[in-house]
């Protein structure tokens, strides 16, 4: 069985001047519909077709023939028709057989995938038609026009995933038998649609569709590796989220321990793919199977083994919060919680490399009022010292304080009821806020733990008393005093006394709360997502 693609490319283009050749993504457009038929496996041969020298200079790099058309054949109104049968007729005498079947392969179709095009190539020699035109399925509401006026091409208003198909053709490809190329025509009496996806189907025709192609051609596949649970919290799922959501135009999936269910369920809310694994073998063979570009690893502590594995099965590995061994070897390490004196190239550390979820970053800092009269406190999607407790103890002290309010937010893994947590007459407690922004603008001030939310915080100027989960948060460097924050130490070592007097002394000092405010908005809190987009995709 003999197959010929024939790739028809003029040199002339008004929408796009030298569009056939210009670089899309660092290739020229044609070199697509080439490579795409060299790796077929059924086509025997492959030929352009063309009146351009430029375009014969190309075809002769990527190693295929050129059949020359003649002016009578280059014209704008010219069809393909007569084009493919000069082409078919000149490579039959020019390699002394008849082929089987004719591919006609658009050049302007660079997203036709190599797998798409054999699938069609297989299911057209093992069907009885005699033409296979590649199409999309696009149902819509469609209406027309005539001398009365329009009217509905359908019978019944429904979803678009209720109504018959509609295919559309796409100019990726045209599938048909020797027999039925013709002077007029490349149409045999059985015609087929072999349907394409949606994404594959761009014809290049004006500026708007090569920027489309070329977005896609620079897409990849990013697989975020995170965890959430009491112990660790959920900051490492929150930040992956933030980046996911960022990652427009890019293929994101999530993998996660399938035991660690409050990351799991945050995960799955948020309807990007995810996968669940019980061990780091089971993450290795997600990555086999997946082929990523990029690896982010968001676990904490790597060793060099981890981060040796993981470079073999993708181009590109980043973590984040690493003070393992591995994080020597990954292509880019980012601790923006720790002030690292490290040197190396792949370090990125400090508050430049913070992300904001989009809320903060839309919102602008509080005014800092003279009396207090709303304080904020948050520990943390999960509070494993029950900071949030010993707080709550401190506001039942103020009940009878006039315009004073305590607003709690805890987190998902944290059981409010169980700790004795609730609305009281000065008190207003919520569980698992959607949008924090809106309470934290209403703060005078606020507490919190040495973690992520110190960032928060400092983006929207809010004064604030930090008392640190644990030993590893201390080693968190920013939540200190010159940028805004009364640190306490570690959470458990502070007295409860100590708590107190720090809370109604800030209470009563406006000067230096507006101070704190002023220190916190010196950074640039909000351009570090920006930054860590750049590192991620290694622009």
């Amino acid at each position: 069985m003999k197959v010929l693609a024939i790739i028809p490319a003029r040199g002339g283009s008004k929408g796009i001047p030298r569009k056939n050749v210009r670089l899309m993504n660092g290739k020229p457009l044609i070199a697509y519909a080439i490579q795409h038929a060299k790796e077929c496996e059924r086509i025997t041969d492959v030929a352009v077709s063309t009146d351009d020298e430029e375009i014969t200079a190309l075809a002769g790099h990527y190693g295929v023939p050129v059949v020359l058309r003649g002016e009578e054949l280059s014209a704008d109104a010219v069809t393909l028709d007569p084009v493919i049968y000069d082409a078919v007729l000149k490579m039959e005498a020019k390699n002394g057989c008849r082929y089987d079947v004719v591919i006609t392969l658009q050049a302007t179709s660079p997203l036709l995938s190599p797998e798409t095009l054999s699938g069609a190539l297989d299911r057209f020699l093992e069907d009885d038609a005699d033409t296979y035109i590649s199409a999309t399925n696009a149902p819509h509401l469609a209406w027309s026009k005539n001398e009365n006026g329009y009217y509905p091409l359908y019978e019944k208003r429904l979803n678009r995933q209720q109504l018959p198909p509609h295919y559309q053709e796409a100019g990726a490809f045209f599938i048909t038998k020797r027999e039925f190329v013709t002077q007029n025509s490349r149409m045999g009496k059985k015609i087929s649609v072999y349907e394409i996806p949606e994404r594959e189907a761009t014809d290049i025709d004006t500026v708007n569709d090569w920027i489309v192609c070329e977005s896609q051609l620079k897409q990849k596949k990013v697989v975020f590796r995170c965890d959430g649970y009491k112990e660790l919290g959920m900051g490492h799922v929150y930040r992956c989220l933030t980046l996911a959501y960022s990652l427009m135009g890019h293929e994101v999936l999530f993998v996660t321990r399938g035991d660690r269910t409050p990351g799991l369920e945050k995960i799955k809310a948020s309807f990007f793919p995810c996968r669940t694994i019980a061990r780091d073998e089971e993450f290795f063979e997600v990555l086999k199977e997946e082929k990523p570009d990029v690896i982010v690893n968001d676990c904490l502590d790597t060793s060099k083994e981890y981060i040796q594995t993981l470079k073999t099965l993708a181009p590109r590995v980043v973590t984040f919060e690493d003070l393992g061994e591995g994080a020597a070897l990954a292509d880019a390490t980012i601790n923006a919680l720790y002030e690292t004196p490290d040197t190396r190239e792949n370090q990125y550390s400090g508050e430049k490399y913070i992300v904001l979820r989009d809320e903060f970053v839309l919102t602008d800092p509080i005014a800092i009022r003279e009396k207090v009269s709303n304080v904020f406190v948050m520990f943390g999607g999960t509070d494993p010292s029950n900071l949030t407790q010993r707080v709550y103890r401190l506001a039942q002290k103020y009940a009878d304080v006039p315009d004073l309010t305590f607003t709690f937010v805890a987190g998902v893994s944290y059981d409010c009821a169980a700790h004795g947590i609730v609305d009281a007459k000065n008190i207003r407690v919520y569980q698992e806020v959607k949008r924090v922004t809106d309470l934290m603008k209403q703060a005078d001030m606020a507490f919190t733990s040495q973690g992520r939310t110190v960032f928060e915080l400092a983006s929207m100027g809010v004064p604030s008393i930090v008392l640190a989960q644990n030993s590893r948060e201390q080693l968190h460097t920013f939540a200190q005093m010159q940028n805004g924050f009364l640190n306490l130490g570690l959470g458990s070592e502070v007295h409860d006394d100590t708590i107190e007097k720090t809370f109604e002394w800030l209470r009563s000092t406006y000067e230096i709360r507006k101070d704190m405010s002023r220190l916190m908005q010196q950074h640039d809190l909000k351009s570090g997502i920006k930054r860590i987009k750049k590192i991620l995709l290694g622009e």
